[in-house]
């Protein structure tokens, strides 16, 4: 074998030595390096946001730090349970005080209709806690039921009527219906009471009117004043 191919082969092999020594440094160096910096970026926030830091290491680009921002998708869920668990809540809400607020007034219809000169109902029809608690429970009710479009729902023209198409909306909520409902009790037991007094003040029969109000308050208001007026009749 000749000098020449001697001394090519030895140029060759110390390159390749020098590249392979500093191939390593690098690397070394680089591994060294990735925990610093990550225990750095890692107490840190990257754009004001929160960050996930992974290392990556390949063997052409050496090791890296790859900096991803988390998804608001934690977030986005929570938001959503949170309308859902809202709008469950008020649907509840509105689904038992339905039943409650009727129960609730049956007992003062029972005392008119049943024993309407007794001591006890004339005792009980003239406290005023029944109509406060069901005014109260009203407004609550309200409150919950009110929602940013409701005013338009109510005055959608420039005239500040009503509409039905808009009233017909506003009724297929179900906390609005519920609300209404509750209205709907509380006037009709004050009609009962008016004519339960009015009754027992004129001598007049009131247990077929009272029973119509709770059915529907004009339809007993418009038996009671027939009611009365036969009663006059027969007076005179």
């Amino acid at each position: 074998m000749s000098i020449s191919s001697h001394s090519s082969m030895a140029f060759s092999s110390c390159c390749f030595c020098h590249s392979l020594i500093s191939y390593k440094r690098n690397n070394a160096a680089s591994f060294a390096l990735a925990p610093i910096i990550n225990s750095d970026l890692s107490s840190q926030q990257v754009g004001g946001s929160r960050t996930k830091l992974r290392t990556d290491w390949s063997f052409l680009g050496g090791s890296r730090i790859v900096i991803r921002p988390n998804r608001p998708r934690t977030l986005l869920q929570r938001n959503i349970f949170r309308v859902s668990a809202s709008w469950l809540e008020s649907s509840q809400i509105a689904t038992s005080i339905f039943p409650l607020g009727t129960l609730a007034v049956l007992p003062f219809y029972f005392f008119m209709v049943v024993a309407p000169k007794a001591a006890l109902t004339q005792k009980v029809m003239e406290s005023s806690i029944p109509y406060i608690v069901l005014g109260l429970l009203y407004v609550y009710l309200v409150y919950l039921s009110w929602t940013p479009d409701t005013m338009q729902l109510l005055f959608p023209n420039k005239y500040l009527l009503p509409e039905l198409d808009g009233i017909a909306e506003m009724f297929s909520r179900v906390m609005t219906l519920a609300s209404a409902w509750i209205h709907l009790l509380a006037v009709d037991l004050f009609a009962a009471r008016q004519i339960y007094h009015d009754g027992l003040e004129n001598d007049i029969e009131t247990r077929h009117s009272v029973s119509l109000c709770l059915m529907s308050c004009p339809i007993g208001l418009v038996s009671h004043f027939i009611t009365k007026a036969l009663f006059s009749r027969r007076d005179t």
